[in-house]
């Protein structure tokens, strides 16, 4: 049977297309190549719908796109390495793959240092190596790179059980101010304490700067873009468990303004 359809697609029941991270080149408003990252624990993912993250992509940004896949074990490594059919005809997508055999095992703290990036993703991949967490921790503590907060956010959220809790164990050691949930509730118990041991004005005011500059650098972390405004009412606060409370929610919070609503 042959029938005509509606012109109109854009009602029709679909999948939700939300990729893990993607990256655009170029210009804002008229980029030039896109990538598109997808962290992959297994093989559950239809490869197809690879191929549909990348058509999508191309129609909403009009540009070449690359989906590039980063699996920690070299069996989902291979799965996705081979050309995908899409289904239609003419249309093959061929990812790029890294995989265990692509990224190195960075054990010395000094490479770990200069090269943040590649070290968050050598925990991924060869984090149940504890030297390769405990170089990357001792990175994390010499380095001056501002970013690094969110290096350590990318390693743990990408890793699998098991590296977050060795993460965890190694991190508790040093004076890095980490943001995985386990160091959130240290964080915590720490203000807490300190609230109890010192009641004069001037250490009050000082926990409160250190409680705002955490609810900021958690945000930071997590990629917001803090405005003036919701700046200013952070720094301003003195109220330390109402910052503690901001930091909690920071992990956590979909917009800015949802940071200082009660919880219903």
């Amino acid at each position: 049977m042959i029938r005509q359809e509606e012109r109109t697609f854009n009602t029709r029941n679909s999948d939700d297309i939300e990729v893990d991270l993607i990256f655009t080149l170029g210009p804002p408003n008229q980029p030039a190549h896109a990538i598109i990252v997808e962290i992959q624990q297994g093989t559950a993912k239809d490869p197809r719908q690879l191929a549909r993250y990348a058509a999508a992509t191309w129609l909403l940004l009009g540009c070449d796109v690359t989906v590039l896949l980063v699996c920690p074990d070299h069996n989902t490594a291979a799965h996705y390495a081979r050309p995908i059919e899409s289904g239609l005809t003419g249309y093959r997508l061929l990812p790029v793959v890294l995989g265990p055999d692509s990224v190195p095992a960075i054990t010395d703290p000094q490479q770990a240092t200069a090269n943040l990036d590649l070290a968050a993703m050598s925990v991924m991949i060869h984090g149940k190596d504890r030297k390769v967490v405990e170089a990357f921790a001792t990175a994390l503590a010499d380095t001056r790179d501002e970013h690094a907060p969110q290096y350590y956010e990318y390693a743990y959220s990408i890793a699998a059980p098991e590296i977050r809790s060795l993460m965890e164990e190694i991190m508790t050691s040093t004076t890095w101010p980490v943001y995985s949930p386990f160091a959130r509730e240290h964080f915590g118990r720490g203000l807490q304490e300190g609230q109890a041991q010192g009641k004069a004005e001037g250490k009050a005011e000082g926990r409160a700067e250190e409680a705002a500059r955490m609810v900021l650098l958690v945000l930071t972390a997590r990629g917001f873009d803090v405005p003036d405004d919701i700046r200013a009412r952070i720094v301003t606060c003195t109220d330390v468990a109402e910052l503690e409370s901001w930091a909690v929610r920071a992990a956590t919070t979909e917009t800015l303004r949802d940071l200082f609503d009660e919880p219903a």
